[in-house]
């Protein structure tokens, strides 16, 4: 793992008219590290997720991926930067890969068509090229056998998975989830997680905003805990979720782990 930072956000705040969601948040993840943020309800987890790749338009404050400041463009002059129209934020978006609670699948599209849309249309795959990366991920999400299905033919796990294939198909430099079993039933939801958690063994570098405890303890190399719109803790997962310091995480953990 590289001790260079991917992801940096400095001092991100996003209020939605008079209400303010996030309260300046700094957080710097590096290449091949898997951050997940934990919080109750309301803490801003989503919408932090959602200004890393300009779903949402940050208030104030910078998000870095790389080199690339998301939603600007550098300048001649020195620490002055521009914002970009959507089509360039589109190009910046096509580097981050994001699973949303929902899977959002196209209905109309089956599983190889929903993969191969992006690269096709974004990166100018041709079909060919499109196609067999799409089966090779399939394979790896364990749906090698349901590329001619239809959405509606599969089950909320089946679903979840051929999302995140989707987003690799892209070959994102870094991947955001949130909340990604949310939805399913709990039977489904080991299934996506093993999914995930060979992701992360694989060295792609993840930003996970879950509810599932044990998978972050098993996999996270770091814990993020948000209250209020802010991080309130932050370390490896023995140290935030066993052995919390601050007392809002302890309160959390308290009523989560019972």
């Amino acid at each position: 793992m590289s001790t260079q930072p991917l992801v940096r956000l400095e001092d991100i705040h996003k209020s939605f008219g008079p209400h303010e969601v996030l309260k300046g948040v700094d957080l710097e993840v590096t290449s091949g590290e898997v951050v997940c943020i934990l919080g109750p309800s309301g803490s801003g987890k989503s919408t932090l997720l959602r200004c890393i790749n300009f779903i949402e338009q940050p208030t104030s404050g910078l998000v870095f991926v790389g080199e690339e400041v998301i939603g600007h463009r550098r300048t001649s002059e020195p620490d002055v930067l521009q914002q970009v129209h959507e089509n360039a934020i589109a190009r910046q978006r096509s580097e981050i890969g994001m699973v949303f609670q929902r899977f959002n699948l196209f209905p109309h599209m089956t599983v190889l068509e929903n993969i191969t849309h992006a690269p096709r249309l974004v990166r100018g795959h041709s079909a060919a090229v499109a196609n067999e990366t799409a089966r090779t991920l399939l394979e790896k999400v364990g749906l090698a056998d349901r590329a001619s299905a239809y959405p509606r033919q599969l089950s909320g796990g089946q679903q979840q998975r051929v999302a995140i294939a989707r987003a690799l198909a892209m070959e994102p430099r870094l991947m955001l989830f949130d909340e990604p079993t949310s939805a399913l039933d709990p039977e489904l939801v080991g299934e996506v997680l093993k999914v995930m958690q060979e992701l992360a063994a694989g060295g792609l570098t993840m930003i996970v905003v879950t509810h599932e405890i044990g998978f972050a303890r098993e996999v996270a190399d770091r814990v993020v805990f948000m209250d209020g719109g802010v991080i309130v803790e932050e370390g490896s997962p023995a140290e935030v979720i066993d052995n919390p310091q601050n007392p809002r995480t302890q309160a959390f953990l308290s009523r989560v782990l019972k």
